[in-house]
């Protein structure tokens, strides 16, 4: 069975019935006697529109007037979810006219199985792949943990994409397949590339369809990318790398910083250049003075400007509250992971939450999120002993946590 990437779990069947049927008849059946069963969010035909649900896939034979067969159905849902769809499978008592009964018979989690080749890989990589250099612990888990990443860079239509890239509602346009493989290593997963300057139409065709960053170099070339992504795609807004540098070989705090920082294209379009809102950006440039600033005197021209009065640094967040209003408030697009002390622990994109969350070295005591709260999330705060979570806005839950205190950034804040 060719499994969609995004896959999280496989349901696996066996199917008895008392007569002839095929595959066809099978899969008739599944959507027949589910239809209305779980309600609109757990119907079949919704869930595979939106590829929560991928190919229903059956294998089936007859003897002796007697059919016989398995059923696997591919997921990328919670385990809730996932075992309410499996139970719901298990209502099915006739195919055609045939009576049948179909018994799960187990649920598969496909990233176990990814993990468990992970680390017979890394087995072999640590015995044949490295030279006699000794290295450190540090060393060894640093090596490992980037080849499981690099092994999760995929293709969208035949260009390197992130994992997410094809089911996510947001992606990150960059030039090249080394942009991706950076932001894997930093576990953004969400990235695309155009392989050049020359935009193919299906990634420009991919931009109409999700929110669309363009994270480009800071030189001529993301200049020209940005400005074909314009003429034949459509891009929400834009990050740059600094002046001169390149995605590839940035740190991971610079990749953070730069998609914190990202700007509206209308800001990118209202600029004579890209490279003049890069250098804006990030520092390397101060607007001339206008024309009523300037007195024109016997010795020449005189500016009258007044001098930028110099900036106190903003004082960092001490109090949940006051990382909420950063985080939040601020409309940053980013989570924030915090101690018992409230200080910040770690800040990523907003689409990263649950990952973040989940590899955390240590539990956060808070979570300040600029985005919806989802099952997902909500889920791996619980597991990893979360007390509190500030979010923009409320998922839909099929199960609630009551070890984590949930408010919305408008129920925290409190009327004004």
């Amino acid at each position: 069975m060719t499994l969609n990437d995004t896959a999280k779990y496989l349901i696996h069947a066996d199917i008895t019935t008392e007569g002839v049927v095929e595959r066809s008849d099978v899969v008739g059946a599944i959507f027949g006697q589910t239809e209305g069963l779980l309600g609109d969010d757990l119907d079949i035909h919704d869930l595979q529109q939106s590829s929560k649900v991928g190919r229903i896939d059956v294998e089936i034979t007859s003897r002796s007037g007697q059919s016989t067969g398995t059923v696997t159905v591919a997921t990328s849902m919670d385990k809730v979810e996932t075992a309410v769809l499996a139970a719901a499978l298990e209502t099915i008592e006739r195919v055609g006219p045939c009576r049948s009964t179909l018994e799960i018979s187990r649920i598969e989690d496909t990233r176990a199985a990814a993990r468990r080749e992970v680390v017979s890989r890394a087995r072999d990589l640590l015995s044949t792949a490295f030279d006699e250099t000794v290295l450190s612990s540090d060393e060894l888990l640093d090596r490992v943990r980037e080849n499981v990443r690099i092994e999760d860079i995929t293709e969208y239509d035949g260009y390197p994409a992130g994992p997410r890239v094809a089911e996510g509602d947001a992606i990150i346009v960059v030039e090249g397949r080394s942009d991706v493989l950076q932001l894997l290593k930093y576990g953004i997963k969400n990235a695309v590339a155009v392989e050049g300057t020359n935009v193919p139409k299906e990634i420009a065709e991919l931009t109409k369809k999700r929110t669309t960053t363009a994270f480009l170099d800071g030189d001529r070339g993301g200049e020209l990318i940005m400005k074909e992504l314009e003429q034949v795609g459509e891009i929400d807004a834009v990050a740059f790398a600094p002046a001169g540098r390149s995605v590839e070989d940035l740190s991971r705090e610079a990749v953070l910083a730069a998609l914190r920082e990202k700007v509206s294209y209308q800001a990118v379009a209202e600029a004579e250049t890209a490279r003049e809102l890069v250098a804006a950006t990030d520092g390397s440039a101060r607007p001339a003075p206008d024309a009523d600033s300037i007195d024109e005197s016997p010795e020449g021209p005189v500016s009258t400007a007044q001098p930028e009065p110099s900036v106190e640094p903003p004082a960092e967040p001490a109090s949940l509250r006051e990382h909420a209003e950063r985080v939040i408030g601020d409309d940053s697009g980013t989570v924030r992971l915090l101690d018992s002390e409230m200080a910040d622990v770690e800040t990523a994109p907003a689409e990263e939450a649950s990952e973040i969350v989940r590899d955390a070295e240590e539990p956060p005591h808070a979570i300040v999120l600029d985005g919806e709260l989802s099952q997902r999330i909500l889920d791996v705060a619980a597991q990893r002993g979360v007390s509190q979570v500030v979010a923009r806005e409320r998922g839909q839950y099929t199960k609630r946590p009551t070890s984590v205190r949930i408010r919305t950034f408008e129920e925290f804040r409190g009327p004004d």
